[in-house]
């Protein structure tokens, strides 16, 4: 794809413009200053564009906390689970090349698969029984598998994941596969909605399809594209002075081990292992909203967005677990890659049907509201308190519009 220059930021706007009070946007603002200025949440940055156009781009607090940096609105951020989306549309685009359909059988890219079976637990005593269907690509994309992750619960399944060391950082591509296919599934294929390592197999199945890294063909087919220079799986010397870190006593309080961005990743994640600006996020969103083009990059197809967009699970039921709850509450569906709104009311957020959106364990969040033509990036390390401010944050934005 040809590489024209693209520029690092959106084309500004006046909050009245761009259909927001300006009264009440420097309200919410002056929440967040607020709530920073307290000291219950470190540091953030807060990113809106509407109509194409940037309406807040704003840093606030702290960018290491131990060591006093302020935040910058360039602060490089680990984003962990707002890394599906990059690689769920890398899987889309190969389907758009001919070089995959979704339709497929993991096992067609990953044999390892092909042996899978599926575990019954009566308390703590496993037996297995035969799949009655092999996972697709689909059901990576939609999280239909029948896979898990440890942190959802402390059930028998999960302490399998947890000796199976799939989070130790440790593992390549072909390790971490192994891993995994050596472990049965959580359920049948294609019967049960789960949050899971689903995407990182799809990396896994990304660069068994091209025969290159993750982070290279992420590089050459979206972040390059989209003048996301900022964003990758880890962040060389040069760039590491930008690096946004977490309270230390947040530390080991996080469901996972803490990526250190300062090397190369034994493993490109596909689920969990990006390094990201606000500014970069927000090109991506700023993309799909635009039907796959931005700056005069083709990245996607219009109707390629779309089902990217739409609900995928339908009427499959997804499992309640301990920890993790239920994470698609009512009114939201799943899409390839993120939540997506599916009514009007239902949900006890403002928003509007057609919205998608999705965040990291470690504190970033983002939706995109197309009806509103509007991109909303929030980014910080801030774990024990994401979900607050994913709500906080939503509610003042949607206060402060006036159409």
């Amino acid at each position: 794809m040809p590489q024209n220059p693209v520029s690092t930021a959106f084309e500004t706007s006046t909050p009245a413009r761009a259909g927001f009070d300006p009264l009440r946007l420097a309200a919410a603002l002056e929440r967040m200053r607020m709530d920073v200025g307290q000291g219950r949440i470190p540091g953030v940055v807060l990113l809106l564009a509407r109509q194409g156009r940037l309406v807040l781009h704003e840093a606030l607090g702290l960018q290491d906390p131990q060591a006093g940096t302020p935040m910058a609105r360039e602060a490089i951020f680990r984003i962990y689970s707002m890394t599906k989306p990059l690689t769920s549309l890398a899987v889309l685009q190969l389907a758009e090349r001919g070089q995959l359909l979704l339709s497929d059988p993991v096992s067609s890219y990953l044999p390892a698969f092909a042996r899978l079976q599926v575990a019954h637990f009566d308390g703590d005593r496993m037996t297995l029984q035969p799949m009655h269907q092999a996972p697709t690509i689909h059901d990576l994309l939609r999280h239909t598998a029948g896979l898990t992750y440890a942190f959802l619960d402390d059930g028998p399944m999960q302490r399998m994941y947890v000796r199976a060391r799939l989070r130790s950082g440790t593992l390549d591509t072909n390790g971490f596969i192994q891993a995994l296919a050596g472990l049965p599934l959580a359920f049948q294929p294609g019967s049960i909605w789960e949050y899971s390592h689903a995407t990182d197999v799809l990396g896994a199945v990304i660069e068994a399809v091209t025969g290159q890294r993750l982070g290279v063909f992420l590089e050459q087919s979206i972040c390059g594209p989209l003048g996301m220079v900022d964003t990758g799986f880890w962040t060389p010397p040069d760039k590491q002075h930008r690096l946004a870190e977490p309270l230390a006593a947040e530390i080991p309080q996080l469901p996972m081990p803490l990526l250190d961005p300062r090397k190369p990743p034994a493993m490109d994640g596909g689920g969990s292992g990006l390094m990201s600006t606000a500014m970069d996020y927000a090109r991506f969103l700023q993309c799909l909203l635009n039907g796959g083009i931005l700056d005069g990059q083709r990245i996607a197809s219009p109707p390629t967005v779309r089902m990217m967009t739409h609900d995928h699970v339908g009427t499959i039921p997804q499992n309640i677990s301990r920890f993790g709850g239920q994470m698609l509450t009512p009114g939201i569906g799943f899409g390839l890659g993120f939540a997506v709104r599916m009514a009007e009311g239902l949900e006890d957020l403002p928003g509007s049907p057609g919205m998608y959106s999705w965040g990291g364990v470690c504190g970033t969040t983002f939706w995109v509201d197309p009806q509103q033509e509007l991109v909303a990036v929030l980014m910080s390390q801030a774990s024990l308190t994401r979900e607050h401010y994913r709500q906080l944050w939503r509610n003042l934005v949607y206060a402060a519009m006036d159409t």
